[in-house]
C-alpha cells in the first residue's frame, strides 16, 4: 500500500514527490479580467515551496461568460498567458507538479459579475440560466480545449476539468438539471457526451505526456450516486485520464443516496477497478492521521484544502515529523497572512468559515 511520501507516477507527465495535493481552492484574489495578481502567485508559491507534490490552481474559467465568482482566474484569452506562465514557472521551481483547473460556472454564474443571464445545460427557473443551443455546446466544448492548449503554453503540467459542485459540466452530468433532447441530453451516454468530447479533443490537441484528470461530485449538486458511480467508472474503464479526483466534502461520510446509504461514501469508489487511473479525494483531511487513514482505504493520493490554508508547509512538516500536531483553529488574521492569504482571501474564508478567525 502506498505511502504519503511516496513519489507517484501517472501514465503521463513528469514523476510526482508525493502523494499530498493542493485543493483548486477560491480564493478571490486575482484581478477582474482574469489576469494573475501577485497575492494569487503568493498564495499557490507558497504551497509549492512547502512541500506540495502536485500545486493546481483554483478554477480557472474558460469563457468570459463562465466566470464564477469574483477575482476568478481566468484563462479564456491570451491575455493571460504572460501570469499563467509565470505562475507555471514559480510552481515548477520549488519541484511541485503545476496544474490548472478548467472551469465555468455554468447556473452558478452570477448575473451581477457576468452581466448576463447564466448559461446552463437546460433551460433553469431556478437560476434564471437558459440552456445552451447545440452550437453553443459545441463552442464550449472547443474552448474548454482551448483553455487546456493555453495551459499548455504557458508551461503547466497538465489540467484538471471541473466536472463537480453544480458547474456547468455537472449541469450536463445531471438528470435533474440536464433536459436536453439532443446529443447531449437523456441518457446517461448522452449527459456524459461533453465531458467525453472535451477529453477527446484535449487528448488530441495537446502534448502526449499532458496530465489530464478530471474532478466528480459524489453526491448532491444534482447528481445522483449511481450516476457519479457511472461517470466514474466510465471513465476508469475507457482509461482516458490520469487521475480522478473526487469531491467528498468528508472523506469519511457515509453515502446520503437512499440506494447506498451506510455505505462509506469514499469505498464506492476505492471499489472500482482503476486500471491505470489513479484515485484520490478531498473532504475534511485535516491531520497527517486524517491523510493516512484515507490512503490506508485506498486511495492512491490526498487532496488538503483548508489544512492547507492554514498550513503552507503541511507536507514539509509532516516528512519532518509525521506525527506533528497541525494548527487549531481559530487563529489570528496576522497568522493567515502570513500564510499567504491576502485580505480578499480573508474576506471571502470569513464569509464561509468564520471558524477560522481568532478576531
Amino acid at each position: 500500500m502506498p505511502k504519503l511520501l511516496d513519489a507517484i507516477q501517472f501514465k503521463h507527465g513528469p514523476t510526482i514527490k508525493n502523494r499530498f495535493f493542493l485543493a483548486p481552492l477560491t480564493n478571490q484574489q486575482s484581478h477582474e479580467d482574469g489576469t494573475l495578481s501577485n497575492d494569487e502567485y503568493k498564495w499557490l508559491t507558497m504551497r509549492a515551496e512547502g512541500g506540495f507534490g502536485m500545486t493546481m490552481t483554483c478554477a480557472s474559467h474558460v469563457q468570459e461568460i463562465g466566470k464564477g465568482f469574483p477575482g476568478q482566474l481566468g484563462i479564456w484569452s491570451d491575455r493571460h498567458l504572460d501570469g499563467l506562465t509565470q505562475l507555471a514557472d514559480g510552481i515548477k521551481r520549488e519541484n511541485s507538479v503545476a496544474i490548472v483547473q478548467l472551469h465555468h460556472a455554468g447556473l452558478r454564474s452570477p448575473k451581477d459579475i457576468i452581466g448576463n443571464a447564466p448559461v446552463t445545460a437546460s433551460d433553469n427557473a431556478d437560476s434564471g440560466a437558459r440552456g445552451l443551443t447545440t452550437s453553443e455546446v459545441k463552442k464550449l466544448i472547443e474552448d474548454f480545449v482551448s483553455g487546456a492548449k493555453r495551459a499548455e503554453k504557458a508551461g503547466f503540467d497538465g489540467v484538471e476539468l471541473h466536472g463537480a459542485h453544480s458547474y456547468i459540466l455537472c449541469n450536463f452530468l445531471s438528470a435533474e438539471v440536464n433536459h436536453r433532447k439532443d446529443e447531449y441530453g437523456g441518457s446517461f451516454e448522452n449527459r456524459a457526451r461533453i465531458l467525453f468530447e472535451i477529453i477527446d479533443g484535449i487528448k488530441s490537441t495537446c502534448r502526449s505526456d499532458f496530465i489530464l484528470g478530471v474532478r466528480l461530485t459524489a453526491e448532491k449538486f444534482g447528481m445522483r450516486t449511481e450516476d457519479s458511480i457511472g461517470t466514474a467508472k466510465k471513465l476508469l474503464d475507457q482509461d482516458v485520464i490520469d487521475f480522478l479526483d473526487m469531491s467528498l466534502w468528508d472523506v469519511f461520510k457515509e453515502a446520503e443516496d437512499d440506494k447506498f446509504k451506510g455505505q462509506p461514501l469514499m469505498k464506492l469508489f476505492t471499489d472500482l477497478d482503476r486500471r491505470n487511473v489513479q484515485l484520490g479525494v478531498a473532504g475534511k483531511i485535516r491531520s497527517p492521521r486524517d491523510a493516512e487513514a484515507a490512503m490506508n482505504a485506498g486511495v492512491d493520493w490526498v487532496m488538503l484544502g483548508r489544512a492547507a490554508m492554514l498550513e503552507s508547509d503541511f507536507p514539509n512538516k509532516y516528512m519532518n515529523n509525521p506525527n506533528f500536531e497541525p494548527v487549531a483553529m481559530p487563529v489570528p488574521s496576522k497568522y493567515l497572512s502570513a500564510q499567504g492569504l491576502s485580505d480578499k482571501f480573508q474576506i471571502y474564508v470569513r464569509g464561509r468559515w468564520p471558524e477560522f478567525f481568532a478576531d
